[in-house]
């Protein structure tokens, strides 16, 4: 999948969600989206970071998108329901959902974590992107062809020392997609996966591993092949996998 080839059309019509989409892989891959087509819709907490983004797909001369600011953190089902109700209401169709808002803190040991850090990385990694879906469900279903992506990360997929909540949300969200994609099975036309995208540069990496240079790492468009595979409907008939993007 990282020799894919996509047309430059290949997600021409379609509505595809991408959540934090102000920053990081995000921002990259609704950059992508919108070039190979899609209409955009980004979401995060930062209007002044959707809104730069919003403009550089529209000076690219691309399909206008639109911008959903919300708090993870504090929504709630009518929240979503609003926000789904608003697609709806706005566009039309929903074609695809990119779950990548994350929170995340400095590692450290569980017996240092508190219920209070654990709430909101629960909440944001996890909750947040089942809620979402569930309420964006009829849409979904709607649409001739979608695709759910929902994103791991490397210390979830293998549980590692000191990254407490954040790796077992994460751990959560790849247990969520498998009974998901079971339940969605009556459904071909909709599929939901799992990425897990390693190692690159983001803003989150950096707050991690303030040590490593950055430009040692890969950067967020070396998984745009990935991305624009599953998210477009040459991946059609694949669900339930979790996707470790440095082994495709």
């Amino acid at each position: 999948m990282k020799n894919y080839q996509a047309p430059q059309d290949l997600l021409k019509g379609r509505v595809i969600l991408v959540t934090g989409a102000g920053q990081g892989i995000g921002k990259t891959a609704a950059l992508t989206f919108a070039a190979h087509g899609a209409t955009v819709i980004l979401h995060g907490r930062s209007v002044k970071k959707l809104e730069a983004v919003y403009d550089e797909i529209e000076k690219a001369g691309q399909p206008q998108p639109a911008i959903f600011p919300l708090d993870l953190n504090k929504a709630e089902d009518k929240d979503f329901a609003l926000m789904a109700d608003g697609i709806g209401g706005q566009l039309g169709r929903l074609d695809g959902i990119l779950h990548n808002a994350a929170k995340i803190d400095r590692p450290q040991p569980l017996e240092d974590q508190t219920l209070e850090q654990w709430l909101p990385l629960l909440r944001i990694n996890l909750a947040a992107p089942f809620a979402l879906t569930r309420a964006c469900l009829p849409l979904l279903k709607a649409s001739p062809d979608a695709s759910i992506l929902m994103t791991s990360e490397t210390h979830g997929h293998t549980p590692t020392a000191f990254w407490g909540g954040f790796a077992v949300a994460k751990s959560g969200v790849e247990t969520l997609v498998k009974i998901w994609a079971q339940e969605l099975e009556v459904y071909p036309t909709l599929r939901i996966n799992t990425v897990v995208p390693g190692p690159v540069q983001s803003p989150q990496r950096i707050r991690t591993y303030p040590g490593e240079r950055k430009e040692s790492l890969p950067k967020p468009e070396t998984l745009m092949p990935l991305y624009l595979y599953l998210m477009g409907p040459d991946s059609r008939g694949t669900s339930g996998q979790i996707i470790e993007a440095n082994q495709v």
